[in-house]
């Protein structure tokens, strides 16, 4: 029996950083489809994934990751050294509070929308997106270079486990594949990253 249930939707990107945090804590899991407008779904503000562990029923996604690392891998995606703790801190809230929604609603999601419902591609969203995402792939690419950011180069943690899916998903759109292609740093990350279990055993289906 699973240890953890987590019900969200199967190629949402928060559902896919529990999966990879429980994987890397060797946690055993099972994803149970739940769309954010389901009735079953529990969170009270309709976003996913809800996560049962523990006897517990935990939401949103950084207490669910960081609860799953202390509580069932040692801690060891976290730093010990304040400063350190804090610079992951500071990308993983860069990651949700600017990252993904911009992504996400100016490019991913217009794909999703046109390649899985069949919908018309929203060529004015895209566009009026665009300027705002290649800066800010600029600006990681930059951060990148000058110090190594959050980077798995050095040591894996909650930051990449975040940043990772984020970025992975506007890599799987054309103008974000182009985007990306551009920085060698964010690139060499990003290769680092796919090579660890836990990236490979929580690939989407359209990865494959």
């Amino acid at each position: 029996m699973a240890q953890a249930r987590i019900f969200g939707t199967v190629i949402s990107t928060y559902t896919r950083i529990v999966e990879i945090t429980a994987e890397e804590a060797g946690l055993t899991h099972e994803v149970i489809p739940t769309p954010a407008n389901s009735p079953s779904n529990r969170h009270p503000f309709s976003k996913v994934p809800v996560v049962e562990i523990d006897g517990l029923e935990l939401i949103e996604s950084v207490a669910i990751a960081q609860y799953i690392d202390n509580a069932h891998g040692g801690g060891a995606l976290q730093p010990e050294d304040p400063v350190q703790r804090a610079v992951m801190d500071k990308w993983i809230a860069i990651a949700n509070n600017y990252l993904f929604p911009l992504f996400e609603n100016g490019l991913v999601m217009p794909w999703i929308m046109h390649r899985v419902a069949g919908f018309d591609l929203d060529h004015e969203k895209i566009n009026r997106a665009l300027p705002n995402i290649s800066r800010a792939l600029g600006f990681l690419e930059a951060e990148m270079a000058q110090d190594g950011a959050w980077t798995a180069l050095n040591a894996f943690t909650l930051a990449d486990v975040f940043l990772y899916p984020i970025l992975r998903g506007l890599q799987l759109t054309p103008q974000g594949q182009v985007g990306l292609a551009q920085c060698d740093h964010l690139s060499a990350w990003m290769t680092v990253c796919e090579e660890r279990p836990s990236i490979a055993k929580t690939r989407w289906a359209s990865e494959v």
